[in-house]
């Protein structure tokens, strides 16, 4: 009897990690935009500019006072006070009347109901917002590609604004052994990290189903099975149902991860390992994520010294979670990255190929975890 064995799948050689972001930037595009209320906007990615008339329209006072003309106060004091030709009372809001150049605060006029008085000089435009200050007419309020934060939709919602274009990807995570915690917990962060950036689906189904049938998602990301084990086989089903870009790339951990698409619909096959999981989250599920989003805020990335210096391999990227300690931080491992380690780890930092790392004392660019 013939011996018909499952072909293995099998890295061949590793994809340098810039040649597989360079894919991903050229290749994974934005989808189409979606309008939503601003109270749903928040952390999603603004998808077009915002654009607002000139606010405001005239000058208002920006406390309650005296609107009066500044020039006449040049010389009150205390002890001299100087007569106003013009002292109307104004609040927080109400446009300056014709003439005044100021607001000055209640305690800076003397107002006994005949001639009012500046006791204190008061500076041209003080205490007053100008035409166009708020919002110029010429440029955008915000610019598409932003991530929504509370402050930009309380400047929505002061515009009037109903309706905020924003993109929000839908992904779809797909867990290939279905009674294996590392898996489960492994998806659990994945749909936790992607937040309200996203929206993602924990898909019941395994590899090979949900490839198939990608349905609605905007991106799919495979837990497990990217190895050469026996029962690993997401990468051979993702080349069977599309294409695969990379089989093997250089970040440390992670090498066994794997980038494709079916037709349109990027695919990250990531290893079933929770540091290597985490490390191609970071540094190729975000990419993805940020693409589809249309997403350009640059990441909030910090510069600290290192207390101890890093060793690493060259021709891999190496993934290393650091700890931070006052002004520096503290690499806690690289290669495997056990559990206890990655519970301390309030970053990383990455070692780029060429290097065989940094020296104690270097300052390096620290990425949030």
């Amino acid at each position: 009897m013939d011996d018909v064995r499952t072909p293995v799948q099998r890295i061949e050689r590793l994809t340098p990690l810039a040649d597989v972001l360079t894919a991903i930037d050229r290749q994974v595009t934005p989808i189409a935009p979606t309008q939503v209320d601003p109270a749903s906007a928040r952390g999603r990615v603004l998808a077009h500019d915002i654009d607002a008339d000139q606010r405001p329209p005239v000058a208002l006072a920006l406390r309650d006072g005296y609107a009066l003309r500044s020039e006449e106060t040049a010389d009150a004091g205390s002890y001299a006070s100087a007569p106003l030709s013009l002292a109307v009372r104004v609040e927080v809001g109400e446009p300056v009347p014709r003439g005044a150049d100021a607001v000055a605060p209640l305690d800076a006029v003397a107002d006994d109901g005949t001639t009012p008085q500046a006791v204190a000089p008061i500076a041209p435009g003080e205490g007053v917002l100008l035409p166009g200050q708020d919002c110029d007419g010429a440029q955008p309020v915000l610019q598409a590609g932003c991530v929504l934060r509370s402050l930009d939709l309380a400047v929505l919602s002061g515009l009037g604004v109903s309706r905020v274009p924003v993109r929000i990807p839908a992904l779809r995570i797909v867990q290939t052994r279905r009674n294996d915690d590392v898996a489960h917990a492994i998806s659990a962060m994945l749909a936790d990290l992607v937040g309200c950036h996203a929206s993602a689906e924990l898909s019941p189904d395994g590899a090979e189903a949900a490839l198939q049938d990608p349905q609605d998602a905007d991106g799919v990301i495979v837990v497990g099975g990217s190895g050469a084990g026996t029962n690993d086989h997401s990468v051979r089903a993702l080349a069977g149902a599309g294409r695969v870009v990379a089989h093997g790339i250089g970040l440390n951990p992670g090498e066994t991860s794997a980038f494709g698409f079916i037709e349109h619909t990027p695919v990250l096959v990531i290893p079933g390992r929770l540091d290597a999981a985490l490390a191609v989250w970071h540094v190729l599920g975000a990419r993805i994520m940020a693409r589809l989003s249309g997403c350009t805020d640059t990441p909030a990335v910090r510069h600290a010294k290192l207390a101890r210096k890093i060793a690493s391999t060259i021709g891999l990227v190496e993934f290393v979670p650091v700890a931070a300690e006052a002004d520096m931080v503290t690499p806690l491992a690289s290669g495997y990255l056990p559990w206890r380690v990655l519970a301390q780890a309030t970053g990383y930092v990455l070692v780029p190929a060429q290097q065989e790392g940094f020296a104690p004392g270097a300052l390096v660019p620290v990425n949030p975890l």
